[in-house]
Order: structure tokens, then C-alpha cells, then sequence
């Protein structure tokens, strides 16, 4: 297995009427962790595609939200059942199926009986 790291250190915030923008990368610091991965293909990407996707379907992580929670029991909740619907039952336009399908732990796609019970 490889694995490696990507460290993007940002410059100085924004202020003023831009304070939303996000700062500029100064640096990228690849560091290789284990094995002998390509350096062409170490990334974020993946990484801030997922943590978008949970922003936007969970808008309890949304910024300037008042859709948060006191409790973490319902913040683990709201997670278990976000990170069951994308991979059990929402099928993917990409893939065709869902990502459970995909990499062949299920058959078919959830319910919402199945998902829900």
C-alpha cells in the first residue's frame, strides 16, 4: 500500500470586503508515509470533494449555520444515516449504482425502509 501526505500551508486571510475568499497557498510539502507512491498523483482532491459533499448534505457543517446540535449522539446520528444513504442508496450518475454496488458489498440498492430500519 502507498501512502503519502500533502501539507498546503495558506498566507495571510483576507480582509475586508473578500473576507469569504480563501487565502493563498504559499507552499505544498509532499512527504511519502509508506511504500512508493507517485508523486504526480499525491492530492487533496478526494479529500475535499468528500468534505464538500458532507457540508452540503449535512447542513449542520455548513459555515454561519444555525442548524447545529447540542448533543454529539445526534451529530453521530446525522452522520451514520448521511454516510448510509450515500453508500446504500443513492445511486451515483458516475457509477451507474451505488458505491456499496460498485465495490460489490451489496446487490442492489437500499430501501428506504431498509435504510431507515
Amino acid at each position: 500500500m502507498d501512502c503519502a501526505q500533502l501539507v498546503k500551508l495558506y498566507g495571510a486571510e483576507p480582509s475586508g470586503d473578500g473576507r469569504y475568499a480563501p487565502p493563498q497557498i504559499t507552499e505544498v510539502v509532499s512527504t511519502m508515509i509508506k511504500g512508493n507512491p507517485d508523486p504526480a498523483r499525491i492530492c487533496t482532491r478526494h479529500v475535499e470533494r468528500q468534505d464538500l459533499t458532507i457540508r452540503m448534505m449535512c447542513r449542520r457543517f455548513t459555515r454561519l449555520s444555525n442548524a447545529f446540535g447540542k448533543k454529539l449522539e445526534n451529530l453521530e446520528a446525522a452522520l451514520a444515516l448521511h454516510f448510509a444513504y450515500y453508500d446504500l442508496y443513492r445511486v451515483h450518475h458516475s457509477l451507474h449504482a451505488t458505491p456499496a454496488m460498485a465495490v460489490e458489498v451489496t446487490d442492489r440498492a437500499w430501501g428506504l425502509s431498509e435504510l431507515i430500519g
